[in-house]
């Protein structure tokens, strides 16, 4: 079993060379096996990572699922349309709990997250947060996007760390050491299927109501909550790194 992350020396993948994406996935693949599951949030980076899991798996891979919040932009229902059409491995679909989400919307409407942290982080928690618990439930590891280019609260990010908001799994990010040209580039020679809102200015793809495309200049989250301040973008689902 891995014995900590890549960043504090502690991590098997510490082997891979930094840009070796692949040979991260299947590390996590070997090691884990059925207990490992993919998070696609249907950006670049985890559409990478299904090509991978696709290729090594022999499209009888792990579990794939994504999270719908009901706030999706229909371009990323067409991204997933377009993921299932291009790889074997089927993707599995969560959703916020309906009663959730009717009392919410009964105590505050249908807009209370952009009247302050603390009431988005309540509609993130209803609809990301709980339906990820739920998705982890019995899995060992899950492999996702997280990049350290993300912004300020990545920098230090491990291609393996310990994740003690979904009960310590294991949390593999193999693009973490990847430049934001270098994660479209090699999407590019995947020919991985891209999603339109990256084509539109958008590098971090969330909620619609929640998410925008950035100016030049601007860092690359700067579409994520973007009326809140830089140091409270977090949503739940990495602790203290949000994606």
């Amino acid at each position: 079993m891995v014995s900590g992350s890549d960043s504090d020396g502690g991590a098997e993948v510490g082997a891979f060379a930094p840009e070796d994406v692949r040979g991260v996935v299947g590390w996590a693949l070997d090691k884990f096996g059925e207990r490992l599951s993919l998070a696609l949030s249907l950006g670049v980076e985890d559409s990478i990572l299904l090509h991978y899991l696709d290729e090594l798996s022999g499209g009888r891979g792990p579990r794939v699922f994504t999270l719908d919040t009901g706030r999706l932009p229909k371009e990323s229902y067409e991204q997933l349309e377009r993921l299932r059409d291009r790889y074997r491995l089927p993707i599995e679909t969560y959703f916020p709990g309906t009663i959730a989400v009717e009392d919410l919307y009964r105590r505050k409407g249908p807009l209370s997250f952009y009247n302050s942290v603390d009431d988005r982080k309540e509609c993130c928690a209803i609809r990301k947060v709980e339906p990820l618990g739920r998705a982890l439930e019995g899995q060992a590891a899950w492999l996702v996007g997280l990049r350290r280019a993300q912004g300020p609260s990545r920098a230090a990010l491990g291609r393996v760390e310990r994740d003690p908001e979904n009960g310590g799994l294991w949390k593999v990010s193999p693009l973490a050491h990847l430049s934001t040209e270098q994660t479209f580039a090699l999407a590019k020679s995947l020919d991985v299927p891209m999603h339109a809102l990256h084509l539109a200015g958008y590098p971090s793809i969330g909620c619609a109501p929640c998410t925008r495309a950035v100016e030049p200049g601007e860092p690359e989250r700067a579409g994520r909550w973007w009326w809140e301040d830089a140091a409270q973008k977090e949503c739940g689902l990495h602790g203290g790194r949000s994606q």
